[in-house]
């Protein structure tokens, strides 16, 4: 289902006006819908895809918007900051960057070869690292970013057949962890979102009534907020058919068993409690862990 481009409307409170966007794959599905929305509230897009993104191009500026195309992979590290040059060259800044390209090599993992997982872990992972890394020092010093990754049920869940997929998608949660803390103090702000859509990568794979629902249009005001002004940092946002969730990747409540001989089955026989999510948090850091460990420690006494 193809979107129409609709004329910037001043009503609107999430507005990008002055804002410049990069969306990689946006030359069809998500990527398309996400680029398409994102200069509808104002935004300036730059258009990036291996194919001719020119047909988004011209959507946008037949609708009043303003956008550039750029044809490259995300894995061709000198084409990607060719791309971040050309947004600079044009506008003079860069504020948004959607990681959205994508493949996929769907195989169980006996019959995935090293190729197959290669390629989907290159274009996912290191392709949003080479975009993020072309555009983080721009950011940085004109304190304003935000950076969307894509990731995925696949690797926050897991899905058969998709381990390939679901590595790479998992281990963009595990940078924009890392990048939220980093990109803070510039107002950078760094999100991941896990969208269903039916797209040329779910075709097949989701029964048709499904995809009928799942439009990239319904998944794209999700990444609209988190490209906002009003965008939070270190979310991950699940988002299909116009519904939303979070997922937050929580730390149980630490149980000491002790640095003694019969440690193993200590930690089994206490494993229901060790497994207990009640008392789970979100740390702020990877820090937390130890810093829980070793209070936990210290007040038993047991490190006397």
């Amino acid at each position: 289902m193809n979107q129409t481009v609709v004329a910037t409307d001043s009503s609107n409170t999430l507005r990008l006006d002055g804002r410049v966007a990069i969306v990689t794959g946006a030359g069809a599905g998500l990527g398309r819908a996400h680029a398409l929305l994102l200069a509808a509230r104002g935004a300036r897009v730059v258009v990036n895809d291996l194919r001719d993104p020119g047909p988004v191009v011209e959507a946008i500026r037949a609708a009043g918007g303003e956008a550039i195309g750029h044809i490259g992979s995300v894995t061709d590290e000198a084409a990607v900051q060719a791309m971040a040059d050309q947004a600079m060259a044009t506008w003079g800044r860069i504020d948004i960057l959607v990681n959205n390209a994508g493949i996929l090599r769907d195989k169980s993992f006996s019959k995935m070869t090293v190729e197959d997982f290669r390629t989907v872990v290159d274009v996912h992972l290191m392709g949003a690292m080479l975009c993020t890394k072309a555009v983080w020092e721009v950011m940085k010093a004109q304190q304003h970013g935000r950076i969307v990754f894509t990731t995925s049920s696949s690797g926050l869940f897991g899905n058969f057949g998709q381990s390939n997929y679901g590595a790479a998608k998992m281990a963009l949660v595990g940078l924009m962890q890392t990048l939220s803390l980093e990109g803070e103090k510039y107002n950078v702000r760094v999100n991941c979102l896990a969208p269903t859509a039916a797209t040329s990568m779910t075709e097949g794979i989701l029964p048709p009534q499904a995809l009928a629902l799942l439009t990239p249009e319904s998944v794209s005001p999700g990444l609209l907020f988190l490209v906002s002004d009003q965008a939070p940092t270190r979310a991950i946002l699940n988002a299909g058919a116009g519904v939303f969730a979070t997922t937050h990747v929580v730390l149980g409540e630490p149980h000491l068993v002790g640095n003694v001989p019969d440690a193993p089955e200590r930690m089994a026989a206490a494993w229901p409690q060790i497994s207990d999510r009640a008392a789970a948090i979100e740390p702020a850091g990877g820090m937390q862990q130890s810093a829980r460990e070793m209070a936990l420690v210290l007040s038993s006494g047991a490190a006397g």
